[in-house]
């Protein structure tokens, strides 16, 4: 007679299944959080390196303008009204507070010949216009920003890429 034939010594009792059962439970459900953690940290880190990816893409991309506001000014005015040769920022945040330091605030128009062919005349058509508000607008190049021209503001900006005198002096007189 072949075959097997059970011992009665050998086989496991119900309490020992039960046991059993309970452990493989366990286990797949330890491996089922084990599971998890890992897919909400990939999930967490993929986020997080959108999240990066669009904040470096932000900032990289974003226009490089004059200020509108007037944090980290100082008490400082420009040396003349037209200039040809850039206005710190601090000064021209200080401007947009008060153009002569104790009055009205003023007005900033930054050009940018240097990254874009500016039209013959457009510097000595803008100085024309700063000319006209003597007491609290200034003209000054700005290589930096992305705009060939800009008039501040405080908290406000116009920007234009072909001198509009109406435009100007509308946003200047607000």
């Amino acid at each position: 007679m072949f075959g097997t034939q059970e011992v009665p010594g050998n086989r496991p009792s119900q309490k020992e299944l039960r046991k059993q059962k309970r452990e493989a439970e366990r286990r797949s459900r330890d491996q089922k959080r084990s599971i998890k953690k890992v897919l909400t940290r990939a999930g967490i880190g993929v986020v997080a390196a959108i999240g990066l990816g669009w904040l470096g893409y932000s900032i990289a991309t974003a226009k490089r303008l004059p200020p509108t506001d007037m944090n980290n000014h100082v008490e400082e005015l420009p040396t003349a009204q037209i200039l040809t040769t850039p206005m710190p920022i601090a000064v021209q945040k200080h401007v947009l507070e008060h153009a002569d330091g104790r009055r009205r605030p003023g007005v900033v128009i930054n050009y940018n010949c240097r990254k874009f062919r500016c039209p013959d005349g457009m510097v000595d058509r803008l100085t024309e216009i700063a000319r006209g508000y003597p007491e609290f607008v200034y003209l000054a190049p700005y290589p930096e920003m992305d705009v060939r021209i800009a008039v501040t503001r405080l908290g406000k900006i116009l920007t234009l890429e072909e001198p509009d005198e109406a435009q100007i002096r509308a946003f200047i007189e607000r």
